[in-house]
């Protein structure tokens, strides 16, 4: 008799196949029953050969050109039926045990909505690997950074299905809206003081090719949530959008 999966995870996928094949190793290597959607938006670049080598462990697939990374995300969530749900983009990793670790916390802690851990940043272009900022849960430091850390995190599945999930109208900071939207209906999120997942810092991801959009949205967010902005986003943002647009532009030349 087939095992019932604890984690249903959707991986949102475009033009990522240099990545795609080590993302989908990482959830089958975790030490507990998952199943797997991925959702590409119509590749060309020989992604749908490296889902096809998967076929028989993943649970659904499709690729065809979608309404974005929110909408593809929630679809894969819907066709799960695992208590416990997240996502992870193709071109990041988890780290072996990550999703037990979690799914452990939220058993310990029924009344948290989800529970995430520290995750790990590679970048690209220098192979350097550096922790990234994440820290336990509360409303004055989420309102000055998203302190959660989105590969290494994982959602109740009937907390998300109370906040509908993923608001699709947004592109870029899908992830800082649900984990407020969360918190605000339900409680703080239950942090993991371990390393779950694996970041992958390169030139052509959405948070470096569109820092101006992230930033607006993410500021609008907190306005929405919190009542009021903090200063530090105005203060960041000559650096953390210009100086850092440019660095990547140069990357990219």
């Amino acid at each position: 008799m087939a095992i019932a999966p604890v984690v249903t995870i959707a991986v949102p996928s475009y033009n990522q196949g240099r990545f795609l094949e080590q993302a989908l190793t990482s959830i089958f290597q975790q030490d507990l029953p998952v199943e797997v959607f991925v959702a590409d938006a119509g590749s060309t670049d020989g992604s749908v050969d490296v889902i096809k080598r998967f076929e028989a462990r993943i649970a659904g697939w499709r690729s065809h050109p979608d309404r974005g990374q929110a909408a593809a995300i929630n679809e894969g969530v819907a066709r799960g039926s695992a208590r416990y749900v997240g996502w992870l983009n193709s071109d990041d990793t988890l780290v072996s045990g990550g999703l037990k670790r979690l799914v452990d916390v939220l058993e310990r802690q029924p009344g948290a909505p989800a529970a995430y851990g520290r995750v790990w940043n590679d970048v690209e272009t220098t192979g350097a690997r550096r922790p990234v900022w994440v820290e336990p849960f509360s409303e004055r430091r989420l309102a000055v950074r998203c302190i959660v850390s989105q590969p290494g995190t994982l959602v109740r599945r009937s907390a998300w299905e109370a906040v509908a999930g993923l608001d699709d109208t947004l592109r870029m900071a899908i992830d800082y809206d649900l984990w407020w939207r969360l918190y605000k209906k339900f409680a703080p999120l239950e942090f993991v003081d371990d390393f779950i997942a694996i970041n992958r810092d390169h030139t052509d991801t959405k948070t470096n090719t569109q820092r101006r959009l992230h930033y607006r949205e993410a500021m609008a967010i907190v306005r929405r949530y919190h009542g009021h902005v903090p200063l530090k986003w105005w203060l960041a943002q000559p650096y953390a959008v210009w100086l850092k647009a440019l660095a990547n532009a140069f990357q990219r030349s």
